[in-house]
């Protein structure tokens, strides 16, 4: 779509959407400063504005057709909107995406710092330079945020890029090689937001346990960038916890836990990969680890932390699961005892190896394995949760929210066992120590203050 008119004369309100993960919502929040700053307004997603900006996922199939559809959406919103196409379904479909009317620019990943520059090329003379080959060496790109929608929980985006390669994904392609933010801007964020009233930060990254291995050329296994990182925003003050996404297990070494079980503000919440609890399927799906090694990751966890939450993903259904591997998958979950799992039916994801693979599973077998899983989650999260009646917790309200009628104060402990505690008045922000009574429902658990 041609654009004859002048910026100031015509473009004054921006409206974002974001799909997919906590990256990308960062990544948004650092666009929409972008905006902010040029003197745009920016309104809701659903309301009429001059510009769309919808930041893309392309984890799945299914991700593609979502971002394709919200950013048709947008078009019907405004049509006089220049609409603009963001991040990773930008990255790894941004030929198709240009020749899609509905769609004005296209902006590809490591280039989001940019996108105002982008833009008055556009309106200026329809110029587009937006996409840039991610496969090769890229520095990481700095992108600031003002403020975050969450009121008591920030996150910050330390890490980008990804050197797995896993058979079924294809992120590495669109987000390219790892690239680390520099420790000095990751601190004066994070103070920034400290002072703005956030008690709890997380670090967060396209693949967290790889932070820092581009700077030394190193492994996985022999790293400390993220203990040292950690530990650094450990002394903060008025920051009261520090929560980190999902890890490899290969990070998981002894020096590594035992750093962290002396920090004062570390939550002990480790969500560690998991994808198959079957060795060959594992294999097929070129993940850089065994059923073995990751039981003893676990147990070393346990072994510095009381009741640690562990959390996991789990895919079913991949090509060439058997019977008898689903069932050392079910075994294998069952061991070590999760306290949270994310169970994924399968979905092949053009452009990968998986995708192409013989023995493709059946849909009708995937959700029957699915659901099997998923009562399997319920059971092991309730066990999880029954430790902690009678034990008294830290609760961070993070909300106030009405069931029957009552007024409860939600929040968060530190192994992100979510509690409730009846209060009319607001607490929002305020960390409480709290009495574990029982079951408010299957996801919450109801508390008494001791304050």
């Amino acid at each position: 779509m041609e654009i004859q008119m002048n910026r100031d004369d015509k473009f004054k309100t921006a409206a974002f959407l974001t799909l997919g993960c906590k990256v990308n919502s960062y990544e948004t929040e650092g666009i929409k400063k972008l905006f902010e700053e040029d003197g745009f307004q920016v309104v809701e997603f659903h309301e009429k504005a001059d510009v769309y900006v919808v930041n893309t996922c392309t984890v799945t199939n299914i991700a593609d057709r979502k971002s394709r559809q919200m950013l048709h959406k947008a078009r019907k919103m405004n049509e006089n909107a220049i609409v603009m196409a963001v991040g990773c379904y930008a990255q790894a479909a941004g030929e198709q995406l240009k020749e899609d009317e509905a769609i004005d620019i296209v902006v590809g990943n490591n280039r989001k710092k940019d996108i105002i520059k982008i833009l008055k090329a556009y309106i200026d003379d329809n110029t587009i330079d937006s996409i840039i080959d991610v496969s090769k060496p890229l520095a990481y790109e700095e992108l600031e945020i003002a403020d975050i929608s969450e009121k008591t929980r920030a996150y910050i985006k330390i890490q980008d890029g990804c050197n797995q390669f896993c058979s079924y994904c294809i992120i590495p392609y669109a987000r390219g090689r790892v690239r680390s933010r520099g420790t000095e801007s990751i601190i004066k964020e994070a103070k920034h937001l400290v002072d703005r009233g956030y008690k709890e930060i997380v670090l967060t990254g396209i693949h967290l346990s790889s932070y820092g291995i581009d700077i030394d050329n190193i492994s996985i296994s022999e790293n400390y960038h993220l203990l040292d990182l950690i530990t650094e925003l450990d002394a903060l003050e008025g920051l009261e916890r520090i929560r980190l996404g999902s890890l490899e297990p290969r990070i998981i070494t002894e020096e590594f836990v035992k750093g962290l079980a002396a920090l004062r503000t570390f939550c002990p919440h480790f969500h560690l990969s998991l994808q198959s609890g079957c060795d060959r399927t594992l294999e097929r799906m070129n993940r850089k680890y065994t059923t073995g090694e990751y039981y003893e990751k676990c147990c070393l966890i346990r072994r510095y932390f009381e009741n640690p939450a562990i959390t996991t993903d789990v895919i079913v259904g991949f090509p060439g699961e058997t019977e008898e591997e689903f069932q050392q998958t079910k075994g294998f979950l069952q061991k070590i005892g999760f306290s949270q799992m994310h169970i994924f039916k399968f979905s092949p994801r053009k452009g990968t190896k998986a995708a192409l693979m013989p023995e493709q599973v059946k849909e009708e077998m995937k959700a029957e394995r699915s659901n099997i899983l998923l009562s399997l989650e319920e059971e092991m999260a309730k066990n999880y949760r029954k430790i902690f009646i009678g034990r008294t917790e830290r609760l961070l309200v993070e909300e106030e929210v009405e069931i029957d009628g009552i007024k409860y104060q939600v929040g968060h402990n530190e192994r992100y066992l979510k509690l409730a505690v009846k209060s009319e008045e607001n607490l929002a922000n305020n960390i409480l120590f709290v009495a574990v009574k029982e079951f408010l429902n299957k996801e919450m658990m109801i508390c008494e203050s001791m304050d």
